[in-house]
C-alpha cells in the first residue's frame, strides 16, 4: 500500500510539475503576446498621432496661404489706388517723359515705336512736343507707363505699370518676425 501510495504521489507530483511547466510556458507566451500587442498598439498610436499632426499642419498651411493671398490682394488693391492717384500728377508726366527719353537713347537712332496707354491719350500731344518723338496709343491697356519696340533688334522696352505690378505681385511674400516667411 505504501509503495502504491508513493507511486501515486510520484505520478501526481510528476503531473503537477508538468502542469506547472505548461502553466509557466503559457504565462510566458501570454506575456510575450501582450508585450508585442502593446508595442504594436504604441506604434499604431504614434502613427495616428503623427498623421493627425501632419493633417493639422497642412490645414494650417492652407489657411495661412488663403489669408496671405487675401492680404496680398488687399495690399495690391491699395497699391493700384496709389498708382491711379500718381497717374494724375505732374510727376507722372515727368516719369513718362523720362521713359520716352531713355527709350530713344537706348534705340540710338534706330526705328522705334513708342506706345502709350489708352488712358493717357490726353497727354500724347504734350509728350510728343516735349520729347520730339512720335507716340502711338496702344490697343492694349497696360495700366500706365510706356512700352517701346525696336523691331530691327526684336527688343521690347517695357516701362508699363502692368508688367511692374505683376512682377511685384508674383514676388511679394509676407515676412513675419524673426525671419519667418
Amino acid at each position: 500500500m505504501e509503495a502504491a501510495r508513493a507511486e501515486g504521489n510520484d505520478i501526481i507530483e510528476s503531473y503537477r510539475r508538468a502542469l506547472e511547466k505548461v502553466f509557466e510556458d503559457h504565462k510566458q507566451e501570454a506575456v510575450r503576446q501582450m508585450e508585442t500587442r502593446v508595442k504594436a498598439e504604441t506604434v499604431n498610436a504614434k502613427q495616428q498621432k503623427n498623421q493627425a499632426m501632419a493633417k493639422a499642419q497642412l490645414d494650417l498651411k492652407r489657411q495661412e496661404g488663403r489669408v496671405q493671398k487675401e492680404l496680398k490682394d488687399k495690399v495690391f488693391r491699395e497699391v493700384m489706388e496709389m498708382v491711379e492717384s500718381f497717374m494724375k500728377t505732374e510727376e507722372y508726366r515727368d516719369f513718362l517723359l523720362c521713359c520716352i527719353r531713355k527709350s530713344l537713347e537706348f534705340a540710338g537712332g534706330e526705328g522705334l515705336t513708342i506706345y502709350m496707354n489708352p488712358s493717357d491719350v490726353e497727354l500724347k500731344e504734350e509728350l510728343e512736343l516735349r520729347s520730339g518723338a512720335m507716340l502711338t496709343i496702344s490697343e492694349e491697356d497696360f495700366i500706365g507707363g510706356i512700352r517701346a519696340v525696336i523691331r530691327t533688334r526684336n527688343i521690347l522696352i517695357d516701362h508699363s505699370f502692368k508688367t511692374a505690378l505683376r512682377a511685384e505681385y508674383d514676388e511679394f511674400v509676407f515676412r513675419g518676425g524673426d525671419g519667418v516667411a
